[in-house]
């Protein structure tokens, strides 16, 4: 009983951990999924259509790409999700809804989910775990070194 009483109070004081791993993983996860469709040209003309509109299958490829990376190592956490956000409120109002929740793939259901947590992020950032905070202590210590000379 001990043992989990000090588990729970753990994980009370380091929820941001929590929210730094799930960021690394929705990074890890859009990242891997804009290689996948940027290896293989053909999913792309397949997702197109008709509609021959490549370049913005392309755009959106390399936004995750770009979005992914950057929630993957911690860096400039914002902008990577307010990149993401426009992508997949796209995905949900224009693509996934016309396909409905009884599909195989529940694609709806993952898209809201996802956009959702981003959602979520652009509130609430976690840098435990991420290059903005080793930046942002760094510029902090260079700081106050630079504070503690100039007094001396």
């Amino acid at each position: 009983m001990k043992l989990s009483n000090e588990i729970v109070k753990w994980f009370n004081t380091n929820h941001n951990l929590a929210y730094s791993l799930i960021s690394i993983f929705l990074g890890v996860a859009l990242f891997a999924r804009s290689l996948i469709l940027l290896s293989n040209p053909a999913t792309i003309s397949e997702l197109a259509g008709q509609n021959n509109l490549y370049w913005w299958y392309y755009y959106i490829n390399i936004i995750h790409l770009i979005g992914g990376l950057l929630l993957t190592l911690g860096l400039l956490i914002r902008i990577a999700v307010f990149l993401q956000i426009p992508i997949l409120v796209g995905a949900v109002f224009f693509i996934q809804m016309w396909q409905g929740l009884m599909t195989e793939e529940q694609s709806l259901v993952l898209v809201v989910l996802v956009l959702v947590i981003l959602i979520v992020y652009s509130f609430f950032v976690s840098i435990s775990l991420s290059l903005d905070n080793y930046f942002y202590k760094r510029k902090s210590a260079l700081q106050s070194v630079a504070i503690s000379k100039v007094s001396v």
